[in-house]
């Protein structure tokens, strides 16, 4: 499975990069995306029948050739740690970081009335923000994995949250493709690896994702939030990295002056939440 996997995201990889990105010269009409087999197996100083059998799943690279093929189409961090990770070299070690520090705490503080909620690479919520709980949307439902977002997408999803499918599908896509970064950056993450199998095997959706050769793009979405009192609260969603501790902030904010801006306020004003929670709530993942 893994083979298969590493050949389908060398070939995805191939097939769009840019001869030029790459230092090739231009070329009128190809007649092929990207490069072809012939051109990455002169990068990368292989043979293009062993493109050929890599892609197909039918060869297991070594981890010097895994760098020469990273470094041939230029690939970023991401994908050179997913391409180890399918080729069963360990790009990380250790576990996921799950606590929030000082700092990233006095994040969610400063954010006041706008919903914010920390979570660590592997999408556990580990703190929210007074403003987020005032949404009303988030409670856990007694499960262990309530917490994970990941889980409750795909496995247990909120009922006051809802997207177009369009933007279902792009929040979907974002999610797996992160989850799966951190998965090669932390392979001997026990509790990780229990999470992604019981997804894959679980839900038809997250295992299409996962196999998808994607990496995360930025991202950004919108969602509709139903409070019990309020209404419908349309936000969008942004996500910031907080790197020191390895987490993400999701932000949520409505458009300047409109209803739905007005509608927060009145719900993050009426609410007396604390300004920060911290979750703490264990879980796979």
């Amino acid at each position: 499975m893994a083979l298969r996997e590493l050949g389908a995201a060398v070939r995805w990889l191939r097939e769009n990069t840019e001869p030029a990105s790459v230092g090739l010269p231009a070329e009128g009409r190809r007649r092929v995306r990207g490069l072809r087999r012939e051109e990455l197996a002169e990068l990368a100083g292989v043979s293009a029948d062993y493109v050929r059998r890599l892609e197909q799943g039918r060869s297991h690279p070594s981890a010097g050739v895994v760098g020469a093929i990273a470094r041939a189409l230029r690939v970023g961090r991401a994908d050179y740690e997913r391409l180890c990770a399918l080729a069963g070299y360990a790009a990380a070690e250790g576990h996921v970081p799950r606590e929030a520090g000082a700092a990233a705490v006095r994040l969610l503080d400063r954010f006041g009335s706008t919903p914010v909620f920390l979570t660590d690479a592997a999408w556990n919520v580990v703190a929210v923000n007074g403003a987020w709980l005032a949404l009303e949307c988030g409670a856990p439902a007694g499960n262990a994995r309530d917490w994970n977002v990941a889980w409750r997408t795909f496995r247990n999803a909120l009922g006051g949250i809802s997207r177009t499918d369009e933007r279902a599908a792009g929040f979907q896509a974002m999610l797996v493709a992160r989850l799966r970064s951190t998965f090669a950056r932390y392979p001997a993450d026990e509790s990780l690896a229990e999470l992604v199998d019981e997804l894959r095997s679980t839900s038809r959706p997250f295992d299409t994702w996962w196999r998808a050769p994607a990496t995360a793009a930025p991202y950004e979405n919108r969602a509709v939030f139903r409070h019990p009192e309020a209404g419908e609260i349309t936000l969008d969603g942004n996500l910031l990295e907080v790197p020191g501790d390895d987490l993400m902030a999701v932000v949520l904010t409505a458009a300047p002056g409109s209803a739905d801006a007005a509608r927060l306020g009145e719900v993050v004003g009426a609410s007396g939440k604390p300004a920060v929670v911290r979750v703490g709530q264990a879980g796979p993942g």
